[in-house]
């Protein structure tokens, strides 16, 4: 299984369900992934870097809409109007 399967399992299947009044998305997603067990980490031009062992980090962005993505990054986005969270790897 890709590295981005297993991010997107943790987020469709996480221990508590993205609250927005309660938490921001990226705060949530940083969370769900350190639950995983995943080494989420700083990154500069993005949300946040997952940094697997022994591989390149994975930049990720969250946000509420999938129009105008940059689609060199990962995205973490939430769906208010449905209430649904989705991963979206990078090209």
């Amino acid at each position: 299984m890709q590295i981005h399967q297993v991010i997107e399992q943790a987020i469709l299947k996480p221990l508590i369900p993205h609250d927005p009044n309660k938490h921001s998305l990226k705060q949530w997603a940083m969370f769900v992934l350190r639950d995983k067990g995943f080494k989420v980490v700083y990154a500069q031009n993005a949300d946040f870097a997952v940094e697997p062992k022994g591989g390149e980090k994975l930049y990720f962005k969250v946000g509420n809409s999938i129009d105008n993505l940059d689609r060199k990054y990962g995205w973490i986005i939430w769906d208010p109007t449905t209430r649904v969270t989705s991963v979206i790897p990078p090209e």
